[in-house]
């Protein structure tokens, strides 16, 4: 036995890709979904935000077009927020103790 068919023995998503060839890159990426959906996650964590960042990243850097654009937007759009947050948080610091 070699060491792919080793894992493919563990592989609970195996039953999924019958059929597939196991060297195709689409049948490689939906294998990849797959383990991502069937991972467990606890996003109540710090562990399970970072992970989702890091899972929204990946896919982000995967899109084209005007999924990758929308995802660029998406950012700036929640870096504007906290650029925002901290401006009015900094700014409320200043004032208190300027007084």
């Amino acid at each position: 036995m070699t060491a792919r068919q080793d894992d493919d023995e563990n592989d609970p998503i195996e039953d999924e890709l019958i059929g597939l060839d196991p060297d195709d890159p689409e049948t490689r990426a939906f294998a990849e979904h797959l383990r991502r959906m069937q991972a467990p996650s606890n996003s109540f964590t710090v562990e399970g935000y970072l992970r989702g960042f890091g899972e929204f990243a990946n896919s982000a850097n995967r899109a084209n077009g005007h999924r990758r654009l929308t995802a660029l937007i998406l950012v700036g759009l929640l870096l504007l927020g906290v650029g925002w947050a901290v401006w009015e948080t900094l700014v409320e610091v200043v004032n208190t103790f300027a007084h």
